[in-house]
């Protein structure tokens, strides 16, 4: 008898038992899986599972519609009151000013020939823009980036089976939609500019204007996109940050000589056609009359590029890591939350640290010795802090040639414009001084860091004054040098002459504390506001205030009508009074905050 033939038994259980009963046992569990799956009507068990079995985008983003509705309509009103105040602003206090601004430029277009220089600094302009649009993008890219989405979203709505491009992707548009604003905005007051310096009609120069208005904005955003998904361009990006700056200053330099009639025809031709920069120009260009051959051609090139691009960051939107989006919701919800406390250090820090990427260089410097090295400890931690990160000694070199020539510019200008070159030139010597006394605010930000040190607090504080004190009067001297060519050698005494003053307010800058908006409350109201915000600002920047406000009235009428050796006492002097007053105010908040 064959096993074939055997009949089963009265329990169902084959005759034959081979002593193995994983086989029947997973047999048993596939007919009863397929038997459920056929009563509740789903499908086959055996099929693969895919991303659109178990999609519920819809559903979830229809949830969050309804949950949120409430919300939403509070901040549409709250967006529109922010929106009515800011527009209501504008109009009462910026049409004036527009207005005065528009007639003064129409009245001396004429006879000082305002627009003739603008239209010949034209390509040279434009490239210097959009460089800085790009650079502005690229470090917006760091910390934020055009897809910055809430902790929330981050943490719960990602991690539900939704597809990520319907929850990334309208942030992108969002950016975008925004990024075309001030585009349009600066296209609109550049359309009107040519049209009131007589270089062009009012349709020929806002039609020029489009295509840069439309096309560089969305440009920006693409690069701050790629940016944002790509991490390894992060380190390029704060590589190729200094010699940006470096370029972005030679662009300027360029666009004055050409506004002046010092044109380079090779530069300019190659400015107007190796790039983006030079095709948005060329349209502008010939609104203005000037000779452009093949113009239509740039205006194509700009429109594919920027069609190309913003696809690809479109693209791009869905695929940023979810690494990097907790990251840049974290910051800018640190940043956020510390802005409306005015705590903007805590704000700067937050953005400098968001990289991740550290940009300190391995140097070394041998340390003081001696019985008098240890009073000069502090000195050599803050030279070798700058020789570990030269970015901030070139920040403070760009802000100084700012200053020196904005200062220039309002002397040969003469008159008004005198006096705000001047106020101008000093907050930018102030911002150059200040570069070199970080040093100073890393301790002030954390007092427990200063246990290092063998000095009190005061003490260590006017020691971190030595470091940039002495390096912002050596910047000083070489800004003067041009100054000193070109006929005014007492800029060579004057501008050093600011780092001591500077360097005292940036110390007192850092050793204010923490903000103290209690002061936005103080007096009573009025019709037009009360004198809280006013006090405010007066405490928060007493440091800039009251160096450049006295530096201004001692050094204006010698800037212009020079230096005589009688009265270089006079003005070292003041100088020097108001430099120990400033390190008195120092040493007193330096005592108030280690108490704090």
């Amino acid at each position: 008898m064959t096993a074939a033939s055997i009949p089963p038994q009265a329990d169902g259980r084959d005759p034959v038992d081979d002593g193995d009963d994983s086989g029947d046992a997973s047999d048993i569990a596939t007919d009863i899986a397929t038997d459920v799956a056929s009563d509740i009507g789903d499908p086959d068990p055996d099929e693969v599972w895919s991303e659109e079995d178990d999609d519920r985008t819809a559903e979830t983003l229809a949830w969050l519609k309804r949950k949120r509705r409430a919300h939403r309509r509070e901040q549409g009103r709250d967006l529109a009151v922010l929106l009515y105040s800011v527009l209501l602003g504008g109009i009462g206090y910026g049409s004036g000013v527009a207005v005065h601004f528009l007639r003064e430029l129409e009245n001396g277009a004429d006879y000082s020939g305002v627009g003739r220089d603008l239209q010949r600094g034209l390509p040279a302009l434009f490239t210097t823009l959009t460089v800085a649009l790009a650079l502005f993008a690229a470090r917006d890219a760091l910390w934020r980036g055009p897809v910055v989405v809430p902790g929330p979203t981050v943490g719960w709505l990602l991690a539900q089976p939704v597809r990520r491009a319907a929850v990334l992707r309208p942030w992108f548009r969002l950016s975008a939609g925004i990024a075309l604003i001030p585009g349009l905005l600066v296209g609109v007051a550049g359309g009107v500019v040519l049209r009131v310096t007589g270089r062009a009609a009012i349709g020929p120069a806002l039609l020029g204007v489009l295509p840069a208005a439309l096309c560089l904005p969305l440009l920006a955003v693409a690069l701050g996109m790629a940016v944002e998904r790509r991490p390894r361009l992060i380190r390029a990006v704060q590589r190729w940050t200094a010699p940006a700056v470096l370029l972005l200053g030679a662009l300027t330099a360029q666009t004055v000589l050409a506004a002046t009639g010092h044109r380079s025809s090779v530069l300019e031709w190659i400015e107007l056609w190796s790039g983006p920069w030079g095709w948005a120009a060329q349209p502008v260009v010939r609104a203005t009359g000037g000779s452009v051959p093949g113009w239509p051609a740039a205006v194509v090139l700009l429109v594919a590029l920027t069609a190309v691009a913003t696809v690809r960051a479109y693209g791009d939107a869905a695929r940023v890591p979810t690494t990097q989006l907790r990251e840049r919701a974290a910051t800018a919800t640190t940043v956020s939350s510390v802005m409306w406390s005015m705590e903007l250090r805590a704000a700067k820090l937050a953005i400098m640290e968001a990289g991740g990427a550290s940009t300190a260089r391995g140097l070394r410097l041998r340390p003081p010795r001696g019985r008098l090295g240890r009073h000069f400890v502090v000195e050599w931690r803050d030279l070798l802090a700058l020789l570990r990160a030269p970015g901030r000694l070139g920040k403070a070199a760009v802000w100084t040639a700012c200053g020196a020539a904005t200062a220039g510019l309002g002397v040969d200008l003469g008159g008004e414009r005198r006096v705000v070159g001047l106020v101008l030139g000093l907050l930018f010597g102030y911002m150059a001084v200040g570069a070199l006394a970080e040093a100073a605010r890393l301790e002030t930000d954390d007092v427990r860091r200063a246990a290092w040190a063998p000095f009190r607090f005061r003490t260590l504080m006017l020691h971190h004054a030595v470091v940039p004190a002495v390096l912002g009067a050596l910047l000083g001297l070489l800004a003067a040098v041009p100054f000193a060519v070109t006929g005014t050698p007492s800029a060579l005494l004057l501008m050093p002459l600011c780092a001591p003053p500077f360097t005292a307010a940036a110390l007192f800058s850092a050793c204010r504390g923490p903000a103290r908006t209690q002061l936005l409350f103080l007096g009573g109201g009025s019709p037009v506001g009360g004198p809280g915000p006013l006090i405010f600002l007066a405490w928060y920047a007493a440091g800039p205030l009251v160096s450049v406000t006295a530096l201004a009235l001692l050094l204006d009428p010698p800037l212009v009508h020079g230096l005589h050796p009688g009265s270089a006492a006079q003005l070292l002097l003041p100088t020097a009074l108001l430099t120990a007053l400033l390190l008195l105010l120092t040493t007193r908040a330096a005592d108030r905050l280690i108490r704090h």
